[in-house]
């Protein structure tokens, strides 16, 4: 339980409030030249507190794995986002297009080395970390849920940054499992992991 509140730019002992001091007398005290206080204010918040202001979604991947030549490969994606009203719906598609690359990427193929003992990444350059090319690319299929939310703001927007990754490695993970019966909780996923 806090025995002290802060009032009028003074700290006050909730026991006694006669016993105060002023924030400047505290500083000098301590010796602290600034104090950072950070806080969040949004309007109509208590009303607000039944509904949720994030943008959801789903992933699904199919994938192929090939046993014989050692490959696993992402055929086919669907990402179905609920975002609101999406304003620019070709920008918002080709931003969730390129987070699910990212995402395969992350899924199958990017992987930073350390020497743990130095701190060191040890792959120091792009010709050893590997990220998805355009032949690792499979169809994309970007699906807007429509939803009208004027909760959220005046136009019933919401952010379409980095939904579009989200999912894509954890529904690779799931895919893997569909087609070989193995689970893989690490990225990336590789067929040694998988074998």
């Amino acid at each position: 339980r806090k025995r002290m509140s802060l009032c009028r730019r003074h700290l006050i002992v909730r026991d006694d409030r006669s016993r105060r001091l002023s924030i400047t007398d505290v500083m000098r005290g301590s010796g602290t030249l600034s104090i950072e206080e950070e806080a969040r204010a949004l309007p109509y918040l208590l009303a607000r507190a039944r509904h949720t202001f994030a943008t959801h979604s789903a992933v699904f991947v199919e994938v192929r794995v090939d046993e014989d030549l050692g490959t696993i490969r992402v055929a086919r994606v669907v990402s179905a986002i609920a975002a609101g009203r999406i304003i620019n719906p070709k920008t918002a598609r080709s931003q969730i297009q390129g987070a699910v690359v990212w995402g395969i990427g992350m899924g199958l193929e990017e992987e930073a080395f350390t020497d743990h003992r130095l701190g060191r990444v040890m792959n120091h350059d792009y010709a050893e970390y590997h990220v998805p090319v355009n032949a690792d690319v499979p169809e994309i299929d970007v699906l807007f849920v429509e939803e009208h939310d004027d909760m959220v703001n005046a136009l019933g927007a919401k952010g379409v940054g980095e939904i579009g990754i989200v999912g894509v490695p954890a529904a690779i993970a799931n895919a893997i499992h569909h087609a070989t019966g193995v689970r893989v909780r690490e990225f990336p996923i590789t067929l040694d992991k998988v074998l």
